[in-house]
């Protein structure tokens, strides 16, 4: 098999979708590895379980620090671990349009909506008000356009009878662990060589 796409993951929380992401390359050969775990919050959940899988994990708290200042940071950290490409997995703090443009065409994102409905924070209790009867989640690149850019997969999710907003959520997840990580071993397959796409030069 030609040699893995070097993938690092931000993540500000739990860090679910980076546990999927992380079992669905351990079960058979895939695309990518997961070779660090970087966090704006050194308490994060995900941190901890990173390090239980044995990824490396790097953190620094982003307050008192200008946007600029602390991507400068982060993207020491990703290259220094040579990361090719960055998977946001609930990392909910917005990137720089310096840290963007380094890295174009090589981040992706999961959001919890049927992109470009629903943009931004709050989605569940937005589309539940607005009476959609499917919701689901988008795995998309990221631009300088919040929530804006090239979709690259999607997962549908039908809405039920007096569901809240929190059992949406959880039901939409469970949709996030399946198609983030087939979406993503895609997209790393099509950067190896013997594909005609090649990884893009980074700024």
């Amino acid at each position: 098999m030609a040699e893995r796409v070097r993938v690092g993951v931000l993540v500000s929380g739990r860090g679910t979708n980076m546990v999927a992401l992380s079992e669905y390359r351990r079960r058979e050969a895939r695309s990518y590895d997961l070779v660090l775990v970087a966090s704006n919050v050194p308490e994060a959940r995900g941190l901890v379980v990173a390090r239980r899988l044995g990824i490396p994990a790097w953190s620094r708290s982003h307050k008192g620090m200008e946007r600029e200042e602390y991507d400068h940071l982060l993207d020491l950290a990703l290259r220094e671990h040579d990361v090719e490409v960055v998977a946001l997995a609930g990392y909910m703090r917005l990137l720089s349009a310096g840290f963007i443009r380094n890295w174009e065409g090589r981040i992706l994102n999961i959001h919890p909506s049927l992109l470009p409905a629903y943009k931004g924070l709050d989605t569940h209790r937005r589309a539940l008000e607005a009476g959609e009867t499917w919701v689901g989640c988008s795995v998309h690149l990221v631009t300088e356009d919040l929530d804006g850019g090239p979709v690259l997969a999607q997962a549908k999710v039908r809405v039920r009878e007096r569901e809240t907003p929190e059992m949406l959520a959880a039901r939409v997840l469970r949709e996030e662990h399946r198609l983030y990580p087939e979406t993503l071993d895609r997209f790393c397959a099509r950067l190896r060589p013997g594909h005609v796409d090649v990884l893009p030069p980074r700024g």
